[in-house]
């Protein structure tokens, strides 16, 4: 089945109010202790229409039916064609990217996104722990990238990524990073954080 991920939107400091022993149940039991409706991978939001539950909400992305593997090869084509994107738009996509999915930044470029290294101390397993302080940033990012999307048709056209995996055509890459800039302006609009739990 591979590895999947839950991205959740949480009330940062209702999460480290909770006793550090109760804060993994509390997670999961947000993402994926209620029945959000009836298809759970329907593309976009879910809430907790629970009393006291309005601490979180559970963004599920478009055709991913939950996998990592879409966040994988979405990096995978970035990988490839960055180079041939304009400087401009690369440089606000690659801090985005590597904040959100891409996690090799500096690896590749020798650039981090300049976001401080801050290990989330809480025990769930997660694949991604954005704090409320890192969102404003990155949906700044975003904000100047989404107008320019279009500017990436020809560098995936002819990037040497291959055909093989998941985000195999232009469409499919913009729509992801849509669904990545949804979450993070709904965080930033709510002064919450941003986690993927491994599922």
């Amino acid at each position: 089945m591979g590895v999947g991920i839950e991205v959740l939107i949480v009330d940062w400091p209702r999460v480290e109010a909770t006793a550090p022993d109760d804060r993994e149940d509390l997670l999961v039991d947000a993402a994926f202790g209620e029945a959000y409706s009836d298809d759970l991978y329907e593309q976009g939001w879910s809430w907790s229409t629970q009393p006291g539950e309005d601490w979180y909400g559970r963004y599920a992305f478009q055709n991913t039916f939950g996998s990592y593997k879409p966040h994988f090869w979405a990096g995978h084509r970035w990988d490839h064609m960055r180079e041939l994107v304009e400087p401009k738009l690369r440089e606000v996509l690659d801090p985005f990217n590597d904040a959100l999915f891409w996690h090799a930044l500096e690896d590749i470029t020798g650039v981090g996104s300049g976001l401080p290294e801050r290990p989330c101390t809480w025990d769930p397993d997660l694949l991604l722990s954005c704090p409320p302080d890192h969102v404003p940033l990155i949906a700044g990012w975003w904000r100047r990238a989404a107008p320019q999307l279009e500017l990436l048709r020809e560098p995936f056209a002819h990037s040497d990524a291959g055909t093989g995996g998941w985000i195999t055509s232009f469409e499919s890459f913009t729509c992801f990073l849509d669904d990545w800039g949804e979450v993070v302006t709904e965080a930033e609009r709510r002064g919450w954080g941003i986690l993927g739990l491994r599922c």
